[in-house]
């Protein structure tokens, strides 16, 4: 029993993760249209970061698959900016990466690192 609540968790965690870079990515696709709208040139694919190695990776490398046919939709949502160029996204690891202090509990010697710098 205690095996398959950690197994859902993790499924659970991965298609948060993928659900949230679709709509972030979405909202970067609507600023880049506005922003052509009102005239202003756009060169160049947008960067987006996430912390999550295996979302990274499936967004990245078209050949993986995925067995949760309820995160398909984001996955091709997300795949598709990805393959026309509009988006890359990159890996940060969670030590450098500063809004974890938004979401996660930090300790006092890397909390101090994120506000001052080393």
């Amino acid at each position: 029993m205690v095996v398959q609540e950690v197994y859902n968790s993790g499924i659970i965690c991965f298609g948060a993760e993928f659900v949230a870079m679709k709509h972030g990515i979405e909202t970067i696709l609507a600023l880049r249209y506005t922003l052509r709208l009102i005239g202003v040139p756009i060169a160049g694919p947008t960067y987006t970061y996430g912390n999550n190695m295996s979302v990274i990776y499936n967004i990245q490398w078209p050949e993986s698959t995925l067995n949760k046919k309820s995160i398909l939709i984001a996955y091709y949502i997300v795949r598709e900016s990805v393959a026309m160029n509009e988006i890359r996204t990159c890996h940060i690891p969670s030590k450098e990466n500063k809004l974890d202090l938004c979401t996660k509990i930090v300790p006092g010697g890397r909390l101090r690192d994120h506000l001052v710098g080393k």
